[in-house]
C-alpha cells in the first residue's frame, strides 16, 4: 500500500504522522524533529481566570500530566491516527488500559461477556477483581459468534475480545459480533496487541474500542510499559475524566516518547516478526518432536480463511506442542540458548515461556483444559534474529525432549 502522497502508505504514516512542530516558544516555533519529552508533572496558568477556565472545562490548556502531557498527546495522536479512531488515550500498562476501559463502561451490577481465552492478568481481572466491585463477566468460546449472542443479557454493558487470543491463537470474527453486539446497543473492546494496526483494524471491522498493551510490537524492544486506548471521541473524554483522572493510570512522559520513537519501525519490524514466523511454523510442523503447531499463517489453522479475511498478515507468535507433554516442552525451554525464557511478546528477541505455569497461571487445571490451554504448550514469541539461528537453537533444544 501507498505510492500515492495523498493517500501515503501505513510505513510512512508511522514515520511522518502529523508532523507535531514545538510550539512551545510561540515567536520561534522549534520545530523539533523528534517530539520532545515534556518531563514536568505541573504546567502554569497564565492567570486565575485562565486557571479557572481550565477547570471549567472551558480552555484545553495542560495542567497536569495525569490528565494530559505534551508528549502524551503527540502518542495519542499517533494511536488514533493508525487504527483509524476519533480519539486515543495513553496509560501506564496493559492492564491500566484493560481496567481503565471496563470500568469506563460499567459499574456495580452490570455485565460483560468475553471471549474464553485472555491474557492471564485480564483473566484475573475478569474473575477476581471485578467481582468485588459488582461487575459479571461470561466468558464463551471465542470463536463462536452465537455463543455470544446466547450469553447477552439486560446488564450486559460491554463485549471484550482478543484476536488473536493468547497463547491459543484463536480468532474471533470481530465484524460479526460487533454486529450481534450492536444490535443490543452494546459496544464492543478487541485488545488487538498481537496484530498491531499494521496488521489489522478492529474500528474498521465494527469494533468500538481497541486496546494494546503497547508493552510489546508498539514499543518492540522490552523497554517500557504502557497501554492504549481508542475510540470515540467522547468516549475517550470520559475515560479520562472520570477513570484516569481518580484511578491515576497515567504513562509517564519519557515512556510515551519511547513508544513514539517504536511506532517509527513498527511496519519494518512486523514484516521480520511475520517473516521468521512463517519459516519457524513451517519447520515446527514437521520436526518429529512436536506434535501440533499453532499459527493462523498455516494452512492447517481451523480459521486461517478468517485471518486471511480480517487481518494484512499473521503475526509473529507461534504456539506448538512438544512431543512428551509438560517435562519434554520444559526441557526445550530449558535447552534454548539462543531464545530467551522470558514472559512478554513483540520484542527484537526471540522469547519463550510456558503459559499454563507463567502467563496463564491465573487459569486452573480446568480453566486450561476448557479453554484448550494444553499443559505443555510452548510459546515463541518470534524475534528479528536471524531465522536460521532461531531455527538451529530450536533444533538443538528439541533434540533433547
Amino acid at each position: 500500500m501507498g505510492g500515492n502522497i495523498d493517500k501515503p502508505g501505513f510505513a510512512t504514516l508511522c514515520i511522518h504522522g502529523k508532523k507535531h512542530l514545538d510550539k512551545h516558544e510561540a515567536d520561534r516555533p522549534i520545530r523539533a524533529v523528534s517530539t520532545p519529552i515534556f518531563q514536568s508533572s505541573t504546567f502554569a496558568f497564565e492567570n486565575v481566570a485562565h486557571g479557572a477556565a481550565v477547570f471549567r472545562g472551558e480552555d484545553s490548556s495542560y495542567v497536569y500530566t495525569r490528565l494530559g502531557n505534551p508528549t502524551q498527546t503527540a502518542l495519542e495522536t499517533e494511536m488514533a491516527y493508525l487504527e483509524q479512531g476519533e480519539a486515543a488515550l495513553a496509560l501506564a500498562s496493559g492492564m491500566a488500559a484493560a481496567t481503565t476501559a471496563v470500568l469506563t463502561c460499567c459499574r456495580c451490577g452490570d455485565h460483560i461477556v468475553s471471549g474464553d481465552t485472555l491474557y492471564g492478568g485480564t483473566h484475573q481481572l475478569f474473575t477476581q477483581t471485578l467481582p468485588r466491585m459488582g461487575i459479571t463477566v461470561t466468558e464463551v468460546p471465542a470463536y463462536d459468534p452465537e455463543d455470544f449472542a446466547a450469553a447477552i443479557t439486560k446488564k450486559t454493558r460491554l463485549v471484550y475480545l482478543e484476536s488473536p487470543a493468547n497463547p491459543t491463537l484463536v480468532l474471533s470474527d470481530i465484524a460479526a459480533i460487533a454486529e450481534i453486539a450492536h444490535r443490543k446497543g452494546i459496544p464492543v473492546l478487541v485488545d488487538n496487541t498481537f496484530c498491531t494496526p499494521y496488521l489489522q483494524n478492529p474500528l474498521v471491522l465494527g469494533a468500538d474500542i481497541v486496546l494494546h498493551s503497547a508493552t510489546k510490537y508498539i514499543g518492540g524492544h522490552g523497554d517500557t510499559v504502557a497501554g492504549i486506548l481508542v475510540g470515540k471521541a467522547d468516549w475517550i473524554l470520559r475515560a479520562r475524566m472520570e477513570i484516569l483522572r481518580d484511578v491515576g493510570g497515567c504513562i509517564s512522559p519519557f515512556n510515551a516518547w519511547l513508544l513514539l520513537r517504536g511506532l517509527k519501525t513498527l511496519p519494518v519490524r512486523m514484516d521480520r516478526h511475520m517473516e521468521n514466523a512463517m519459516e519457524i511454523a513451517h519447520f515446527l510442523s514437521y520436526h518429529p518432536k512436536v506434535t501440533e503447531v499453532i499459527y493462523p499463517g498455516l494452512k492447517t489453522h481451523p480459521q486461517h480463511e478468517l485471518a486471511s479475511r480480517q487481518q494484512r498478515g499473521f503475526g509473529g507468535m507461534i504456539s506448538f506442542m512438544v512431543k512428551g507433554g509438560r517435562e519434554a516442552g520444559r526441557v526445550v525451554m530449558d535447552n534454548v540458548q539462543l531464545c530467551t525464557l522470558a514472559v512478554s511478546l513483540g520484542d527484537v528477541d526471540t522469547l519463550i515461556e510456558h503459559p499454563a505455569s507463567m502467563t496463564h497461571s491465573t487459569y486452573s487445571e480446568e480453566e486450561l483444559r476448557k479453554v484448550h490451554i494444553d499443559p505443555g504448550m510452548v510459546r515463541l514469541s518470534v524475534g528479528l534474529e536471524n531465522v536460521e539461528d532461531i531455527i538451529a537453537d530450536l533444533r538443538r533444544a528439541l533434540a533433547l525432549a
